[in-house]
């Protein structure tokens, strides 16, 4: 499908679903957003829903201006994902094992590493830029909770929500390894650091929802803002490269006969901001539960535990902002979830899928999210789907 368009104050909103299917929440957060006086486009990915200030699964692109809120309180999270060189025909057929190993490389919830992780000693890590990276910990907000020794111990860790890691296998019976995680809590805490000074500044005190308060360029505000941001980022990058690193290397140990090789990592934010140009114009676009899906990019759709999953190429339209949806997208909260539905639901909904199956990852239940078929068909004019994924093994915090 293309967009539907629907007027808004300042903007229209264009809008990649069905939007009689967007709750009412959801809609007048959309409308919120539209009001800002620093927006000049706003794009709605068909995986939207309901957020703190602006929704989940929408890309707003400012001129001048930033809202924290509008990139997400876990800064940096997204994707990666490689097809390796083994097939179906070498797993064996009970995976319990490869899943053990892989929780024991990598810690979950809220786990982290006894000590550091070393990239140095990692098999094909990109250690470029590594301390200068640390080095500028030290400029971070001084406010924040965490310090330098925790940081450094929860690189290289899953977290818990959404977030998980997965040995898949695509219609050529090809393994991919996959998994998304963002910036632990350390995003969250800058995130809500920064949302609280935005919401004291004056030209934020009129506007229709406090948590939509923004920065304004050329501030020193901004500048503390956009320093701690793109940290983040690089910190959740960083992350998912270390626990890929360490994905690989569990592989490598338990198909030693196989010798695996890798393709190159792919790899995607979806709650970042980016400096672009449209219309000859310099924007700040924020694309929160949404990738970039400029022409030839490669991107990671994912459905939820128990169906599958998408590499897509962005086909760079740019009435989305070079954007897609970041996945299937919640239909209902978790708390819904589990109340709605049991452990035995779980365990049919995630039949052949070798993960956890108890009250804990309830609300990660494959049906309260969106068809991720569906989600892919409304944004065929966005991207082009180069792999469909299902998983076998799938790691949940």
């Amino acid at each position: 499908m293309s967009y539907v368009e629907m007027p808004g104050a300042r903007v229209p909103i264009r809008i990649w679903a069905d939007p009689a299917s967007i709750e009412d929440a959801a809609m007048q957060q959309l409308r919120n957003v539209a009001t800002l006086p620093w927006i000049k486009g706003l794009a709605v990915m068909p995986d939207v829903h309901y957020g703190k200030g602006a929704t989940v699964g929408s890309v707003i692109a400012m001129h001048g201006a930033v809202c924290p809120a509008a990139v997400g309180v876990d800064i940096g999270c997204g994707m990666s994902a490689v097809k390796t060189s083994l097939t179906a025909n070498d797993l064996p057929g009970d995976l319990s094992r490869l899943r053990s190993k892989i929780e024991q490389a990598i810690p979950v919830g809220r786990g982290m590493h006894d000590e550091a992780v070393d990239p140095g000693r990692m098999h094909g890590f990109p250690t470029a830029g590594w301390a200068d990276f640390w080095e500028r910990f030290e400029g971070i907000a001084d406010s924040v909770k965490f310090r330098q020794e925790r940081a450094t111990k929860q690189m290289g860790t899953l977290g818990s929500g959404n977030h998980f890691i997965e040995f898949c296998l695509d219609e050529s019976d090809s393994v991919w390894l996959m998994l998304h995680s963002g910036s632990r809590n350390i995003g969250k805490e800058l995130a809500d650091h920064h949302i609280g000074e935005a919401q004291k500044l004056p030209h934020n005190q009129g506007l229709i929802d406090r948590d939509l308060a923004v920065f304004i360029a050329d501030t020193p505000q901004m500048a503390a803002y956009r320093n701690d941001l793109f940290w983040a980022q690089e910190y959740a990058k960083y992350n998912r490269a270390i626990m890929m690193a360490l994905f690989q290397d569990v592989v490598r140990k338990e198909f030693k006969k196989a010798r695996v090789t890798f393709d190159p990592v792919i790899s995607c934010h979806h709650n970042y901001v980016a400096e672009e140009r449209y219309g000859g114009m310099d924007l700040l676009v924020t694309r929160k539960g949404a990738i970039r899906a400029g022409s030839g990019d490669f991107g990671i759709i994912p459905g939820s535990m128990g169906t599958g999953s998408y590499i897509v190429k962005g086909l760079g339209n740019e009435a989305s902002f070079n954007s897609a949806s970041h996945g299937a997208g919640r239909k209902m909260s978790r708390n819904a979830a589990k109340r709605r539905f049991s452990t035995r639901d779980l365990e049919e909904q995630t039949r052949g899928v070798e993960c956890r199956k108890d009250s804990g990852v309830v609300d990660e239940i494959p049906a309260a999210y969106k068809p991720i078929e569906q989600v892919i068909e409304q944004q065929r004019d966005l991207v082009r789907v180069v792999a469909k994924l299902k998983q076998v093994i799938c790691v949940k915090g």
